[in-house]
């Protein structure tokens, strides 16, 4: 027995199913931030986290390299190096986000 779709009239449908039409009329004009936008804001916002993170991973391929090769004075040194490095990071990163926080108005009560 074949079955008989019925339609149903947006006055019978009930208004969570029409939620998302509203929510697509409200956010209409709103501009989704891409990956690179991102990456872009952040590392204006706080241009020592990348030097940090580049400083760090220069560190460990030279102290890997010279592990390698044999010297492994300089290879220690460079292992400490790539420690105060990270260090370098994480106080960046923590002043950056200080930084940020400190600097966003509170939200608006409606």
């Amino acid at each position: 027995m074949p079955q008989v779709a019925t339609t149903t009239t947006p006055a019978e449908l009930p208004t969570e199913e029409l939620d998302w039409i509203q929510m697509r009329k409200d956010f209409a004009g709103v501009h989704a931030e891409t990956t690179k936008e991102k990456m872009a804001r952040k590392i204006s916002e706080n241009p020592l986290v990348p030097i940090g993170c580049a400083a760090t991973l220069t560190a460990l391929g030279f102290g890997l390299w010279n592990f390698r090769k044999g010297r492994s004075q300089m290879s220690q040194y460079m292992m400490r190096a790539r420690i105060l490095a990270q260090g370098f990071t994480v106080i960046a990163l923590i002043i950056g986000v200080g930084m940020t926080y400190g600097s966003k108005e509170p939200a608006a009560k409606k």
